[in-house]
């Protein structure tokens, strides 16, 4: 009998003891919510809030700069795109210009003439 008091006082301890270190460790919500509003506008940001706001900066400088990067290589891939498919038309073109010219002689007559 005495052992499960023993081990009921121990519970009820460590459960005050868990509500008044979480009370200790986690703000108010209220308190939480109005954190960096609290400092007056004149004077100079904490280290804390200056560091938060210089690693925000640089994260949205990395995005940036990774959008501008995924655009540019889209862009440049088009234009390879585009650059190739008019190669290959101009070269189907050619081919069959030289198909429909060829006149049995190697190279082409009209390649082969001479000028006076």
């Amino acid at each position: 009998m005495a052992w499960r008091q023993l081990l009921l006082a121990s519970g009820l301890l460590a459960a005050v003891l868990l509500t008044n270190v979480e009370q200790k460790i986690f703000m108010q919500e209220s308190d939480a919510s109005n954190f960096l509003k609290k400092r007056d506008k004149r004077s100079p940001k904490s280290r804390d809030e200056a560091n938060v706001e210089n690693r925000q900066k640089l994260r949205a400088d990395e995005l940036r700069r990774e959008y501008h990067e995924e655009q540019r290589n889209e862009s440049e891939n088009f234009v390879e795109e585009q650059n190739d498919e008019q190669e290959e038309r101009s070269r189907e073109a050619i081919e069959q210009w030289r198909q429909w010219h060829y006149d049995g002689l190697y190279p082409s007559y009209l390649y082969n003439r001479h000028h006076i």
